[in-house]
């Protein structure tokens, strides 16, 4: 299933769903972070997904990394809360989604790289190439958050 994203577009479909999910930048012991260039839009983003009612956010964001890349993480901090309603994601079943996403902090811990059916590609990504991959406006905003090592979370 395909998917396109809008932001702060007047053309942009109506919103007929509202999913809470859970993301995470994953770093490893080199300082890199993990992207997966998604299967759904071709663009570059970091791993994560809708939550189960059976889910904890946290355990969102562990699942939803195991799932789409293989890895165990574990959860070192929050990045921030992203909800903001100009962002809209319509996919071609019909689903037209607000998103409330909230993006952790989170390291490497073990398994096996391996790309599911939701990426064509996984990737470490050195941050100073970050600007070089194709990605949505709210995925890049969540990595600068990142990387500007915050004191408090991002809230938007």
């Amino acid at each position: 299933m395909a998917r396109i994203e809008y932001f702060d577009d007047p053309d942009a479909p109506e919103p007929n769903s509202m999913v809470v999910a859970a993301s995470a930048v994953v770093t490893d012991d080199k300082g890199r972070i993990l992207l997966q260039k998604r299967s759904d839009s071709g663009l570059w983003a970091l791993p994560g997904g809708g939550m189960e009612m059976t889910d904890s956010l946290p355990g969102t964001a562990i699942r939803e990394v195991k799932e789409e890349t293989g890895l165990d993480i574990e959860i070192t901090g929050l990045v921030g809360t992203y909800t903001d309603p100009r962002h809209v994601i319509a996919y071609t079943d019909g689903e037209v989604r607000r998103q409330f996403n909230v993006c952790f902090r989170a390291r490497l811990v073990g398994g096996t790289l391996a790309v599911s059916d939701e990426s064509l590609e996984l990737r470490w990504v050195n941050p100073g190439a970050l600007s070089s991959l194709d990605m949505h406006h709210t995925q890049r905003l969540r990595l600068t958050h990142f990387l500007e090592d915050r004191e408090a979370p991002y809230l938007g």
